[in-house]
């Protein structure tokens, strides 16, 4: 199909940006990579009157450890990240979400920046931030704030970002020695929306316990779902069998999925049930190096 008329503006600056969003409002839509955006826009389900492209403004696309964070700029794209040596050595997590997105064309052009602000319950980042404690920064006509990730995705397609709010960096805690973390994910074919998908994180001290732990879950609700519960229960123990049976039954039980073609709503929450032990396994393996 055919997107509805719009008018399309590429501002060079930040500050132009802005103005653009100001000036438009709701009527506005940010394009980063497209690949979420302009198929919502040829099926009709989104009809901005104005396209804001921010891919000509500098400085916007960089992956640098600083601070003791792993800084994102919002127009890095996937392919970059896929790529990148400080990601494989430091957040193999993140290595292995860029893999399962889509495929080699869409990750060419996809944004993490985009991926985010985009606000899709089924999009892969969104999970594996969640497991990493991650935050987004976002500027607007009142400053540049930082948002935490677990505030970010309100509702349905809707994040924390204000109209006028422009997302521009995403920000990842270095992890401290004796972490490991893994994403996984089932999808009916390859490139495809997950069916589920876990993310899990992990800090092992030298005694073998558990210090931290981090678990995100992708499409098995209307919005991202951090597994608290589950987390919590894997802190201060040692990973045993038991742990990680009883913490992946909680992941399940706080997912909240809906029966579609990709499945009934028991067999979802078996999948993440499923999934998560396997992700644990998988972090606390590279954990212990």
């Amino acid at each position: 199909m055919i997107p509805a008329p719009f008018d399309y503006h590429t501002p060079s600056s930040l500050d132009e940006a802005l103005s653009l969003l100001q000036e438009y409002g709701y009527e506005a839509k940010i394009l980063t990579g497209g690949q979420s955006l302009l198929p919502m826009m040829k099926l009709r389900l989104a009809e901005p009157e104005h396209i804001i492209d921010l891919n000509g403004i500098p400085g916007l696309a960089y992956i640098r450890e600083e601070d003791g964070h792993v800084k994102i700029g919002a127009l890095t794209r996937e392919a970059e990240m896929e790529e990148s040596a400080l990601i494989r050595a430091k957040l193999p997590i993140l290595h292995d979400t860029g893999k399962l997105i889509a495929d080699p064309q869409v990750r060419n052009l996809g944004t993490l920046g985009g991926n985010l602000a985009h606000g899709d319950p089924g999009n892969d980042h969104p999970a594996t931030m969640l497991a990493l404690g991650a935050r987004v920064v976002a500027i607007g006509p009142n400053g540049q704030r930082a948002i935490p990730v677990t505030e970010f995705f309100v509702d349905f397609y809707t994040t924390a970002l204000e109209p006028e709010e422009i997302l521009t960096e995403i920000q990842i805690p270095l992890p401290p020695p004796g972490s490991g973390g893994a994403y996984l994910k089932l999808e009916r074919k390859v490139g495809d929306y997950a069916t589920a998908g876990v993310a899990a994180q992990v800090t092992i001290d030298a005694t073998g316990r558990c210090t931290e732990a981090g678990i995100g879950l992708t499409n098995v609700s209307y919005v991202p779902v951090k597994a608290t519960d589950a987390e919590a229960r894997l802190r201060g123990s040692t990973l045993s069998e038991v742990d990680l049976n009883e913490a992946a039954g909680l992941a399940a039980a706080a997912s909240r999925p809906s029966s579609d073609l990709r499945g009934s709503e028991e067999y979802k929450r078996a999948m993440v049930r499923v999934l998560t032990k396997r992700a644990l396994q998988r972090a606390i393996a590279r954990a212990r190096g």
